[in-house]
């Protein structure tokens, strides 16, 4: 009997000062993926007691040292279980969907396919500001002039990725500029791509930290200063 994908995936959960959801975004992961890894980069409240109530297991960075390090850290935690196919960057701060992590993976397993990237703008459920769909639309433009690689939404954080992925990509640029990594890292190895349609759900609590307006700054920055 195979053993089910949601057995053979890992969640990779880059942590910073999400206290207050993480507990209950792990657990409403687990429901489906029971293995979940959070990287705790250098929190200062108590982010990595609560992920590890929701049932994570929890690495931590001593010192802040970004979202990109913490992906990496993630990733190489998780590829040390020999049973691992799959592996998924998912967020701590409930913007993700599991059902859109699922579809992923399941996509990666069905189909010819090293990387799966979440995307906003395959459909219109994802509600995002004026701004930020400006600076999202600049960063596909530059990434597609700089790698090659044809994505509509280069800077989504839900991936998904087949361990020749997830052991061949290079990151490391620390903050923001990330993604644009990845991104070029897919193009570098050619590893065969694809896009899913996903709903991002920016909540009051994402906003009320003024994550939609400070993100897309940040990526405006790394672009222009990696």
């Amino acid at each position: 009997m195979s053993i089910p994908i949601e057995q053979r995936t890992w969640l990779v959960v880059p942590l910073y000062n999400e206290a207050t959801v993480v507990r209950s975004v792990v657990a409403e992961a687990r429901s489906v993926f029971p293995k979940i890894v959070c990287v705790d980069d250098g929190s200062s409240d108590a982010s990595a007691a609560e992920a590890r109530a929701g049932g994570a297991v929890v690495v931590q960075h001593p010192i802040n040292l970004g979202q990109g390090a913490a992906i990496r850290t993630g990733l190489d935690y998780a590829l040390q279980d020999p049973g691992a196919d799959y592996f998924v960057t998912f967020d701590s701060d409930g913007q993700h969907r599991v059902e859109d992590a699922l579809t992923m993976v399941r996509m990666l397993d069905e189909g010819d396919l090293d990387v799966v990237v979440g995307s906003r703008f395959l459909d219109d459920r994802t509600k995002v500001s004026a701004l930020k769909r400006i600076v999202l639309r600049m960063g596909v433009v530059f990434e597609r002039m700089s790698s090659g690689v044809q994505l509509t939404d280069a800077h989504n954080g839900l991936r998904a990725l087949n361990r020749h992925a997830a052991e061949a990509i290079v990151i490391e640029q620390n903050r923001m500029a990330h993604a644009s990594e990845i991104v070029a890292e897919i193009g570098r190895n050619d590893l065969r791509f694809a896009e899913a349609p996903v709903h991002v759900l920016y909540t009051d609590y994402s906003k009320s930290k003024g994550q939609s307006v400070w993100n897309s700054v940040n990526i405006l920055s790394d672009l222009f200063l990696k």
